[in-house]
């Protein structure tokens, strides 16, 4: 909608904010140190809204938490753009000099009353109304989300939604304001843009486009397929149905991460041949034929590029250890052996100048430069003379008008029943880090945190006969783990939540792997799920200390 797909302002404006609107992001545990801006910007006066089903930590110093019903939130913002529109509060000026479509969306949100919302979502109406006209009303206005937007049937919808509320109050190329996804990982960013995604070649050119494609063909010397590729979502069905027969993984443990993952096991049964390059055995290396040792992120030279799209050199502290060696090696000899005649590079920066050269947002950027500027350089950065690009779309979107996305709201894929009467969503804690890898080898997140759990209202536990630390067995139609139960005030009534790190108990067995249409992201935040008590001695589990 936009024309580029990232934060599209600086991480370090967020401490110069009027407003911060967090929605579907539990901040302080998945990004504290995001985290720490917003808390700054909050002390220094600046509003803080927060639209989450549980009741987040940055819930607690909120001007208002609006606790939606898990998989509303097209029906909230719609309700809140209803606002915006019947009470005059949108930039009719920016609308008219930078987007096209804006007709569509009076139409369509009129319908989407804060009444109606209120019976939908849980929220109530006059909350919708506040966050309307303080959001419309203000600035420097920023949107921060993350996977509690985009794990859904609908997250693409999700998204449209939110960047619906930038376009009609103007807060796109505003500093400390805009429209900013929160990346669920280090480097994500870095990847998209290098790309790692079956649509785009590097620098986000179109696979579908003949002149792209030509460009990288020349470069390269090989003919490319003109076809998009498979999502992931996709990649992991169809693996289970036999149709993909190898699978290469870096990085990444699908066992733990993908949801449905029995079908993903079932997957990699079936799979003719399966590579894994990583710096840990985890739970995916165990149906590898190869294992290729890479080195961790201290062991290489490199950039990373995190969410606000600022690129950053990473030197080596220590050698890999053993056989391990940085992942552009391996890969280089891969293609090699493969019969591809990869150039001998001497050192990462000739692997980073070609990618640069290729790809036009960040044609300026170089190892010398970042060895310049230590604090990075934010794409677009199209020449060396260019000092980057903190805040994006300055002087309107990149893309010419951003086009408004009218959207109709669809309920989630599963919703709850009398077989299967709770609805679960997953996420991630502060203490151990996407599949645990890496964290649950440490004794100090493990002293933290040493197993599974589930948050459960007190009405909901009164209901199943449970106190504070018995152990339950948790049931979706795709599987059942079992986990202790926590008594918390952080989650509504019919909702439980469960972190995904824990290998003994996958979170991920329950989870509902239909994708979104566009992204084929899976449904991780809604799934129906039933619980029975399994015994009744009362552990003590470890209290998470408030951050």
């Amino acid at each position: 909608m936009f024309g580029a797909g990232a934060m599209t302002n600086a991480i370090d404006e967020i401490r110069d904010s009027e407003m911060m609107f967090v929605i579907g992001s539990n901040t302080t545990e998945a990004h504290p140190i995001i985290a720490m801006e917003m808390k700054r910007a909050r002390q220094r006066g600046a509003k803080l809204v927060v639209a989450d089903p549980r009741k987040i930590w940055l819930a607690d110093m909120a001007d208002v938490h609006m606790q939606l019903k898990p998989g509303t939130d097209v029906w909230l913002l719609s309700a809140m753009a209803n606002v915006i529109i019947s009470e005059g509060l949108y930039d009719q000026a920016f609308i008219d000099e930078h987007t096209r479509g804006f007709d569509s969306i009076r139409q369509k949100v009129k319908s989407y009353t804060p009444e109606e919302a209120e019976q939908v979502t849980g929220v109530p109406a006059e909350d919708i109304r506040t966050v309307a006209r303080m959001y419309a009303t203000t600035k420097h206005a920023g949107i921060y989300y993350t996977l509690g937007i985009t794990e859904h049937t609908h997250g693409t919808d999700n998204v449209y939604s939110l960047a619906n509320l930038v376009l009609m109050t103007g807060h796109l190329g505003v500093r400390a304001a805009g429209m900013n996804p929160l990346r669920g990982q280090n480097n994500v960013q870095g990847a998209n843009d290098a790309g790692a995604t079956p649509i785009y070649y590097p620098g986000y050119q179109k696979v579908t486009d003949a002149n792209v494609r030509r460009k990288f063909e020349d470069a390269w010397g090989v003919s490319l397929s003109p076809d998009d590729g498979l999502n992931l979502n996709v990649m992991m069905k169809e693996m289970s149905k036999g149709n993909v027969k190898a699978l290469y993984v870096m990085g990444e443990d699908i066992v733990i991460s993908e949801p449905n993952v029995s079908r993903v096991e079932a997957g990699l049964n079936r799979c003719e041949f399966v590579v894994c390059q990583e710096i840990f055995h985890n739970e995916t290396t165990r149906f590898a034929d190869v294992v290729l040792p890479g080195a961790c992120f201290a062991e290489k030279d490199g950039v990373f590029t995190n969410s606000d799209r600022r690129v950053q050199r990473v030197r080596s502290a220590v050698s890999p250890p053993g056989q391990a060696r940085p992942d552009w090696q391996i890969l280089c000899d891969v293609a090699r052996a493969c019969g591809y005649p990869m150039p001998n590079y001497a050192h990462a920066g000739e692997v980073f100048a070609e990618y640069a050269s290729l790809s036009p947002n960040i044609a300026g950027i170089s190892y010398q430069r970042l060895d310049q500027n230590v604090a990075g350089l934010q794409w677009p950065c199209p020449d060396k003379n260019h000092p980057g690009t903190p805040t994006l779309h300055l002087n309107g979107p990149m893309i010419g008008r951003a086009e408004f996305q009218a959207v109709d709201y669809r309920p989630s894929a599963e919703l709850p029943d009398n077989e299967y009467p709770l609805i679960l969503s997953t996420g991630r804690t502060l203490y151990h880090y996407n599949s645990a890898t890496q964290t649950r080898r440490d004794p100090g997140p493990v002293a933290k945190q040493r197993g599974n759990f589930i948050e459960i209202s007190k009405r909901d536990a009164k209901i199943y006969g449970l106190e504070h630390g018995e152990r339950v067995r948790v049931s979706s139609r795709r599987g059942t783990v079992e986990a202790e139960a926590w008594i918390s005030p952080r989650v509504r009534f019919g909702c439980i939540w469960m972190p995904m790190h824990f290998a003994e108990s996958r979170a991920n067995l329950l989870t509902n792997d239909e994708g979104d249409a566009v992204t084929g992201t899976g449904e991780y935040k809604v799934c129906a799920v039933a619980i029975e008590k399994i015994k009744s001695n009362v552990a003590q589990p470890v209290e998470l200390a408030n951050s």
